[in-house]
């Protein structure tokens, strides 16, 4: 497989400087979509966009079988610098940068395979529902094969390393509404203090219990309750829970556990507590083939000592729908070792930009290695 030319490269980091300073949050990605369309038909891609939604596909080639990259292109809201702004501190702005240039060094090698590469620039995998959209509106329908990619931070696995799939855990996100009773601050008898009763929500969360060789996590995240005037006891509250397990299974039982926490949480008090079940993610499955695949292209690229196992984390990743709602589809996502410190979605979050161009290589090895398996098959059914 030819490599990326050091021109390749300049280019490959012009794009994703400009993507870094121009980010957009989840359902509102219209200048990325615009800017990744433009790019996706100057490298002669077959490109379509949506009348409802933001995101792009690119394809190129024709017939099966169809071999997709996945990127993500929204970027958080969260406080910088003591300004809330749009931020890519969970580096999807290198996912793009990536799925752009695996396509750009694709064209470059001496002969295309027989098939269709897709790629797919999917919206508001922040929000969870990008990939649940992109099914909807039948991008997957024909897909053999899907290959993600995702930068993994200093905890997980060191920078020059990298893992053929990322198995991410389960998460649920709760919004929660306590309704009590207002009372005057000095009658706390005639009210249901709505602070009191999160206070003792809080603390049967912490008492929940399942099976313990199964990481999972329940906590409250947000809280607000009161007004303006401190001598009122707030006799309503508005809450958040996130929930994280690292089974589809062991997330089931974390949701009927806390679903009676917050039951007899109201109950202590007689007062009411309305949920309403906000976006989820499932965990990851594994495929065999795919991971196989992944790992002997990382294997290519940067020598077996540097392949580490399927990395396990708690984070969650929408880019698993993809394998729960379609039948037969075959993925895996690229974990990318890259020195990403202090941390995913932290307001400063920084890596080691030369890890795009690995990712770039081994996307690209990936993609061609699924071909070559295709073919060998083919021919061996044939004969």
């Amino acid at each position: 497989m030819q490599k990326l030319s050091e021109e390749m490269k300049q280019t490959i980091m012009d794009i994703f400087e400009h993507l870094h300073a121009n980010p957009e949050v989840s359902w509102k990605e219209y200048e990325t979509t615009s800017f990744l369309k433009q790019k996706l038909e100057d490298l002669g891609c077959r490109t379509r966009t949506f009348s409802d939604c933001t995101g792009v596909v690119g394809e190129i080639g024709s017939g099966s079988p169809v071999v997709a990259v996945r990127a993500d292109i929204d970027a958080l809201w969260q406080e910088v610098n003591g300004t809330f702004r749009a931020n890519h501190s969970c580096g999807h702005d290198s996912h793009m940068t990536m799925a752009l240039g695996t396509l750009m060094l694709l064209k470059k090698q001496p002969e295309l395979p027989k098939g269709t590469i897709r790629f797919i620039f999917q919206p508001a995998e922040e929000k969870g529902g990008g990939a649940l959209k992109m099914i909807e509106e039948g991008v997957l329908d024909d897909i053999d094969y899907l290959y993600g990619v995702h930068v993994r931070p200093i905890q997980e696995t060191q920078n020059g390393r990298c893992a053929p799939s990322i198995l991410h855990g389960s998460s649920q996100h709760i919004e929660g509404t306590i309704i009590g009773e207002e009372a005057h601050g000095a009658r706390p008898h005639l009210g249901k203090n709505s602070i009191e009763i999160a206070a003792f929500l809080v603390h049967k969360l912490g008492l929940i219990h399942i099976d313990p060789q199964i990481p999972h996590t329940v906590k409250m995240t947000k809280l607000q309750a009161g007004g303006e005037s401190s001598n009122i006891i707030p006799g309503k509250a508005s809450f958040s829970l996130d929930l994280r397990a690292q089974t589809n299974e062991a997330m089931e039982a974390l949701i009927a556990e806390t679903e009676r926490a917050c039951e007899a949480a109201a109950a202590a008090f007689g007062a009411k507590i309305d949920l309403q079940k906000e976006h989820s993610l499932p965990a990851a499955t594994q495929n065999k083939e795919a991971e196989a695949i992944m790992a002997e292209a990382i294997t290519d690229i940067i020598g077996a000592e540097r392949l580490d196992d399927p990395l396990v984390t708690t984070g969650g990743e929408d880019f698993h729908f993809y394998a729960v709602k379609v039948p037969n589809l075959k993925t895996t996502m690229l974990g990318l070792g890259c020195g990403l410190q202090p941390g995913l979605h932290h307001p400063h979050m920084t890596f080691d930009r030369n890890a795009i161009f690995t990712g770039i290589h081994i996307l690209a090895n990936a993609v061609l290695k699924t071909f070559q398996k295709a073919e060998s098959l083919a021919a061996a059914n044939a004969s």
